[in-house]
């Protein structure tokens, strides 16, 4: 499927605005309900989903799982610094992240280190595990750092058991 132009910010209205601040919270609401809530018909708010959708503002539709009740509670936040920063090298250490499932989220960060990892395990064992044998051997690693996580206050928008 083609896709669309980017939408940008200055771009979406009032009511594309409100549909993108209800779908986040609740993203299974029927389109009827969605119409309701943000004050407009079922028709137009089908059109401005399509738009939304093939413009890659909204990227897709996801379950958020509870991760506690998975037996994946261990949550510890990695700096990595790298021995290398060129652009090859960065982009060799970005292909491998994409490849282990336990790093939830990873981002390149202006600071003292190179990368910030979210990194989510069933518990210190396993991810020690994951620390020797997967994140210490990306490529051009040079050092990390772990943090481990007490308690999530807030995670993918929502306090922990809130729905």
């Amino acid at each position: 499927m083609a896709r669309m132009a980017a939408d940008t910010p200055d771009n979406l209205d009032i009511f594309d605005r409100r549909i993108l601040a209800v779908l986040s919270v609740e993203g299974r609401l029927p389109v009827t309900e969605l119409a309701q809530r943000v004050g407009l018909s079922k028709s137009p708010v089908q059109a401005r989903l399509k738009r939304l959708e093939e413009s890659g503002v909204i990227r897709g539709y996801r379950a958020l799982v509870d991760q506690v009740r998975l037996g994946r509670d261990h949550v510890a936040f990695v700096e990595v610094r790298l021995d290398d920063t060129r652009e090859k090298a960065l982009s060799a250490f970005n292909a491998a992240v994409l490849k282990v499932p336990e790093i939830e989220q990873c981002y390149m960060i202006a600071a003292s280190f190179d990368y910030l990892l979210k990194v989510r395990t069933e518990s210190m064992a396993a991810y020690r595990s994951v620390l020797a044998e997967r994140i210490s051997t990306l490529p051009h690693v040079a050092s990390t750092s772990t943090h481990v996580a007490m308690q999530a206050v807030k995670e993918d928008g929502l306090a922990p058991g809130a729905s």
